[in-house]
């Protein structure tokens, strides 16, 4: 696994579909892109367990959709500043690069800024869906990952 940035993720992969995560402690969002990097589509949220299966559903997850790099978001504080949600999620991603399957560590990783992207979701699903709290609980991760994925692929078009 390569972290990159932006501009150096569109030299090295112009073309393909990406895959998002959003990494919590229980549950890991995954959201994937069309070929073309137009639509963010939630994909299905993953409950943790042992790294070993976490990495292989991913791995599993990445074949199936023929993923070509990774948008892993990064959980800022609202000033900028890193603390241990973004340590815990580099953790995740250095596990995935050292421990991952090779066709899943292989992938070029770029971070993205998840600052609200739960709340976002969560109130879009409550304003524009009326959605109860259950199905909420269900999607959010999911669709945050979306999101993510949604803000990576504006990055790439800018």
């Amino acid at each position: 696994m390569a972290i990159v940035d932006f501009a150096e993720l569109k030299a090295r992969v112009p073309d393909g579909r990406l895959m998002a995560l959003d990494v919590g402690s229980k549950t890991i969002g995954v959201a994937t892109s069309d070929a073309l990097r137009l639509l963010a589509t939630p994909i299905t949220t993953l409950k943790r367990g042992k790294l070993a299966a976490d990495l292989a559903a991913l791995a599993e997850l990445a074949k199936k959709h023929e993923i070509k790099a990774l948008a892993i978001g990064l959980p800022l504080n609202m000033d900028g500043s890193e603390g241990p949600r973004c340590q815990s999620v580099r953790q995740f991603a250095a596990n995935l690069a050292n421990h991952g399957p090779p066709a899943l560590a292989a992938l070029p990783v770029v971070w993205q800024d998840e600052r609200l992207s739960t709340a976002a979701v969560t109130r879009g699903m409550i304003d524009d869906y009326d959605m109860s709290r259950a199905k909420r609980a269900e999607r959010v991760d999911a669709a945050a990952a979306a999101w993510i994925l949604e803000s990576a692929l504006a990055r790439l078009r800018g």
